[in-house]
């Protein structure tokens, strides 16, 4: 008669032995055994329970991990007071063979190590993984929401926006204060009739005025759209008024660095101020005056001063801080002006003299745009609080168009600059749904006079 393995646990007298071997024997082959980790593998470890039962890799025999082992420990799995009761020592004759620690995509990490996994850390502590929850600002299942569905847009994952949080890029990548009450109370200005004429169904201003518009700059993790927005209308305006005289991009750098009244840089500002700044003070161009490659540096104080000549032009009173340009202008603009949030008087301000500067809310999903016309993609998401937060951003309106999708239907859109770089969207540039105030994009236009200055200063 063949012998018959039996386990060394006790068995209760007037227990069916014959039931509770069969179901050991059966237990012992099908419980999954990963390095040694026997009762974390199954998690079992109330009462007496012979199911709690797997077998032990050593010695190819049994062990447990139910509360028996509080009266016998001779067969209880080496894991057992560290995962079902917590402690931290091992009996003499338990020590684990395995490594202490975590393990993540097959790799084994050590206790207390740290890793990024996007915008969250996680830290491996008690043989688990403990991570924050923070909402990241690049979502790969919102991007695959956008691309598989039909918004008329693509999305895209940029490596300069992964690991930052949700926060971060509200509060970095944005940097323009809601508009001010005397912002929103100026009264809106139309084309006279004479300006009146049949408008195209597309227009771009680097095509009408080639050479005398400016592209988007970077303004990276430096909350100044209200900066870098208000320097690219006037320079473009600027060379435009001037016929291209003076054709100068104007220093973003030099409104956050200088402009003086609740001076907040990199920390976000409001474009009524900048405007005042560029009619009072006035800008040089951003050769003269470049962007800082560290923004947060202590010493990016500003490095720029003007004085008045006495009949309202101002000169620059220190050389350039690019010691390579030696042209010093200061450029200044008219007092800013609101163009009417109708969509027609919007083109033909544009049309008649250059780009605008528009204020427009941004969502989450606007960080991921690649191509096509965008227009805010509502997700199961915002149904939670911290996916609503609205921030204020300025860009720079260049154009429209109209495209034909599907069914024939037509679309009408704005071309907008962002700053951003142009490793972003069109070529730094997106395209926005035209006549519906989308993402209040049409809420608040602004626009200024150019005004000529002093001459080169040697």
């Amino acid at each position: 008669m063949e012998k018959q393995y039996v386990s060394p646990r006790q068995v209760d007298p007037g227990a069916d032995f014959t039931r509770n071997h069969t179901i050991l024997e059966g237990t012992r082959f099908k419980r999954a055994i990963f390095k040694g980790q026997y009762c974390r593998s199954f998690g079992c470890c109330e009462d007496r329970d012979d199911d709690c039962v797997t077998q032990f890799y050593e010695a190819n025999a049994l062990c447990y991990c139910d509360k028996f082992c509080e009266r016998d420990t001779s067969d209880c799995c080496p894991d057992y007071k560290s995962f079902c009761r917590e402690e931290k020592e091992w009996p003499p004759h338990t020590k684990p063979w395995y490594p202490e620690g975590c393990l993540r995509d097959g790799q084994h990490y050590e206790e207390g190590s740290v890793i990024k996994e996007n915008c969250n850390s996680c830290t491996c502590s008690g043989q688990q993984w403990k991570c924050s929850q923070h909402v990241c600002l690049i979502e790969p299942e919102l991007i695959e929401h956008v691309n598989h569905g039909d918004y008329g847009w693509t999305a895209q994952n940029y490596s300069q926006f992964w690991g930052m949080t949700l926060e971060e890029g509200f509060k970095y990548r944005l940097g323009t204060f809601p508009p001010s009450p005397k912002l929103l109370s100026m009264n809106e200005v139309t084309a006279p009739l004479a300006a009146i004429t049949d408008l195209p169904e597309f227009f771009v201003a680097s095509y009408k005025w080639p050479g005398w518009t400016h592209g988007p700059l970077d303004q990276k993790n430096c909350a100044a759209s209200w900066a870098f927005s208000t320097a690219s209308v006037a320079a473009d305006r600027i060379a435009i008024q001037s016929k291209g005289r003076y054709t100068a991009n104007l220093s973003p750098q030099n409104l956050i660095s200088c402009c003086p009244k609740n001076r907040h840089g990199c920390n976000s500002g409001s474009i009524d101020r900048a405007w005042w700044y560029l009619r009072k003070r006035g800008l040089v161009s951003h050769a003269c005056y470049p962007l800082f490659k560290d923004q947060n540096a202590t010493n990016n104080a500003c490095a720029m001063a003007s004085r008045s000549d006495g009949r309202g032009k101002r000169h620059a009173t220190k050389p350039c801080p690019n010691n390579i340009e030696k042209s010093n202008r200061i450029y200044q603009c008219s007092p800013p002006y609101r163009v009417s949030s109708n969509e027609t008087e919007i083109m033909k301000e544009i049309i008649h003299n250059g780009p605008v500067q528009a204020i427009m809310q941004v969502h989450e999903d606007f960080f991921h745009y690649k191509s096509g016309i965008y227009r805010h993609v509502t997700s199961a998401n915002e149904e939670s609080e911290k996916y609503r937060k609205l921030r204020t951003h300025a860009v720079k309106l260049t154009g429209w168009g109209t495209l034909r999708g599907a069914q024939g239907r037509k679309e009408k859109f704005w071309i907008a600059a962002n700053s951003w770089g142009k490793s972003w969207g069109e070529n730094g540039y997106f395209r926005i749904l035209r006549g519906v105030n989308e993402s209040d994009i049409e809420k608040l236009i602004i626009a200024a006079w150019g005004q000529l200055t002093s001459s080169d200063e040697p």
